[in-house]
């Protein structure tokens, strides 16, 4: 049996100006302070741990809303060089105290191994790092030149290994307390077929869109944000008429902090083209129930009739959607749009042809998105977070750098 020598650890303090994009509101800069364990010496073959502890990675938590206990996960790149060039992975477990209000904030340990593979002085440097946080991210690197943080020494060897500089336990690469945002997600593809219908003794009368990716800008109460969501315009026959169910095919994140019942409520205009013009406004009930932080939010299926003003074969996109949310409203404009559905009509009295058609469904209780996991994209995300979420989300758990936003 090889015996393992237990190498001295060293431990460094640098300190880097850093540049951070959270998903919505401003950048952030200011000055990291992190803490890098690694042994001093090694063989080759070894491989070796080290920890990067974050001894100021975050501002005090400007408010307004309380951050709960293990909802931040940092994840990150140690940068080897030297001897060695290798991109090490880092990460720490989704573990924080309840952050109250004007209090420091804090982010756990994250730890990485690198294998050893040439003699030599093999240093380690701190490099970008990601925030994760209720089912969003904070992008932040380096905006100058980061001191060298450690040395290793690496001598020839035999390959044994040594250990944990820290003698903390290893985090692994899956983290049991991490959310994970595609496990339940079950979306519809975006190049499935255009339109299929049912059919029955009078006629094809339920026809199924295309489900479509439409960029949107949008103006919310932190600014202009841009994503992309997926959509698809779904119809049934009535008479002359089409009752549209308008769907986002996916759940864009997790609820920032408790948002009461009847607090947030989507609309759309719908976009005609083909032999008809004009508009079909669609609209969404308010949430029903509750939502809970960390639960996720979904868009609810928005509902409308489209009475043509045409004879023809009319089409129809996706166009402006409207988020009212907690007395804020969030308008997002499609960047450019792509037809859903198309359908053959006949004019009726008072239709669309160039106005707004029909009546919104806004009593609906249709149900949610395809998919329950939290993504990193959708009209939510863009809308600020849900529009007056977004105030609160901006405020307190985006800011994790200390120092200005930049303007």
């Amino acid at each position: 049996m090889i015996g393992v020598a237990v190498a001295p650890a060293q431990a460094a303090e640098v300190a880097f100006a850093t540049h951070c994009i959270p998903p919505v509101g401003d950048p952030v800069d200011g000055t990291t302070k992190v803490e890098i364990t690694a042994p001093e010496t090694a063989k080759v073959g070894d491989e070796v741990q080290v920890v990067w502890k974050f001894v100021q990675a975050a501002s005090k938590n400007p408010g307004p809303i309380v951050i709960e206990k293990d909802k931040v996960k940092p994840t990150g790149t140690l940068k080897a060089a030297g001897a060695q060039t290798a991109d090490i992975a880092m990460e720490g477990p989704q573990e924080n105290p309840e952050i109250p209000i004007g209090s420091d904030m804090v982010l756990s340990d994250m730890k990485g191994t690198l294998k050893l593979t040439t003699a030599g002085d093999v240093t380690l440097t701190p490099d970008a790092f990601t925030v994760n946080a209720y089912g969003t991210k904070t992008e932040c690197a380096p905006s100058e030149s980061v001191p060298t943080a450690a040395t290793i020494k690496v001598e020839e060897g035999d390959g044994s290994s040594t250990p944990d500089p820290s003698a903390s336990p290893t985090v692994t690469a899956t983290d049991s307390t991490s959310p994970s945002p595609t496990d339940s997600a079950t979306e519809s593809p975006s190049g499935s077929p255009s339109a299929s219908a049912s059919e029955t003794d009078g006629g094809q009368t339920d026809f199924t869109g295309k489900v479509v990716d439409i960029p949107y800008t949008c103006q919310s109460p932190l600014g202009e944000q841009k994503a992309t969501s997926t959509i698809q315009i779904n119809a049934k026959k009535d008479g002359g008429n089409f009752d549209l169910t308008v769907q986002f095919k996916k759940s864009p994140m997790n609820s920032p902090a408790n948002i009461p019942k009847d607090s947030i409520k989507p609309s759309m205009d719908v976009v005609l083209g083909g032999d008809d013009k004009g508009s079909v406004h669609v609209e969404g009930p308010t949430n029903a129930e509750d939502i809970k932080s960390g639960d996720p939010i979904e868009i609810p299926d928005m509902t409308g009739t489209y009475k043509p003003g045409a004879t023809g074969e009319s089409t129809l996109s996706p166009g402006v959607l409207t988020i009212d949310a907690l007395g804020t409203t969030t308008t997002c404009k499609p960047d450019k749009t792509a037809v859903s559905l198309t359908l053959d009509t006949t004019e009726q009295e008072g239709g669309a042809s160039g106005g707004t058609s029909g009546t919104s469904g806004s009593d609906s209780t249709s149900g949610g998105l395809a998919a329950t996991g939290a993504e990193d994209d959708g009209a939510l995300k863009a809308l600020g977070l849900v529009a007056g979420t977004a105030v609160l989300l901006g405020a307190a758990v985006f800011t994790f750098m200390p120092g200005r936003r930049t303007r």
